[in-house]
């Protein structure tokens, strides 16, 4: 009893201490992973719009200039992954063969629900260990839906959402600029301007602008949309390194020449 009336709350910090000691005796703790990437989606009248970069990086390098972030799921649902690549890739595919099972099962379009439900149970199954999060959009016979699936398995139902690092600037063009019942080239040049806004204020995100437009009837896939990060300029002189190797041949050289001399010495003997 006295322990337990010692305990005043329901969490243990223990291991917060253990930490400091550990890092008074000099060893480096582990820095959190930090992922860039800016994805967005929007509702028009008529289905979804949704919008990715193309920028892989790890820490401050950029990996991949040209990576996709927009996934199949069923063919009236995509998803736009942020987070690391592995683990959307892999949890969209999952989940994309689930959906073709059921849909080969039932014989019946696949629901945009249906996908949300499979998705925020296995996250939240796995307690953010799996890094991932969804922009979710499709068009069924309910009509467009756009969710976010955040790693913890936790889900927002919104006309327009945005995530990633570049997440805040891209908000900030749609709360300026969204209005109900946008025709499809309003909602693609909405898109279009957020996803721009997290590329030139978030060093996470850049590359080219990938577009994806949902409706009833198709879906249109526009990769290299808009390429915002073109170098404005080129080298007037290019690089010029020598093509060979100078040391080996300077030793080659005397190499040769003493063969040379020896053969000269010995045909004189």
């Amino acid at each position: 009893m006295e322990s337990m009336s010692e305990r005043s709350g329901g969490f243990s910090f223990d291991n917060v201490e253990r930490n400091h000691v550990l890092e008074d005796k000099g060893m480096k703790m582990p820095k959190a992973a930090k992922t860039g990437t800016t994805i967005v989606g929007v509702v028009y009248k008529d289905g979804v719009v949704l919008g990715a970069d193309t920028r892989a990086t790890s820490d401050t390098t950029v990996f991949e200039k040209y990576c996709e972030k927009i996934h199949y799921i069923a063919p009236n649902i995509y998803c736009c992954g942020a987070g690391t690549a592995a683990d959307t890739e892999h949890t969209t595919a999952m989940i994309a063969s689930k959906l073709e099972l059921h849909r080969l099962d039932t014989g019946r379009q696949s629901r945009v629900t249906t996908c949300l439900t499979m998705l925020k149970r296995h996250l939240f199954q796995y307690q953010g260990y799996v890094s991932a999060a969804l922009v979710l959009g499709g068009v069924d016979l309910n009509g467009p839906h756009l969710y976010t699936v955040y790693p913890h398995g936790s889900t927002d139902s919104l006309p327009f959402v945005t995530m990633g690092s570049g997440s805040l600037a891209a908000m900030a063009v749609f709360e300026s600029k969204y209005k109900d019942d946008m025709t499809l080239e309003e909602g693609k040049q909405i898109v279009y301007e957020a996803i721009s806004a997290g590329i030139f204020n978030d060093m996470g995100s850049g590359g080219n602008v990938n577009l994806c437009v949902i409706t009833k009837d198709k879906t249109e896939m526009l990769e290299g949309y808009a390429k915002e990060n073109m170098r404005p300029w080129r080298k007037s002189t290019p690089y010029a390194f020598p093509k060979t190797v100078r040391v080996a041949v300077k030793r080659i050289s005397f190499l040769c020449s003493l063969v040379l001399k020896r053969c000269e010495f010995c045909l004189l003997l």
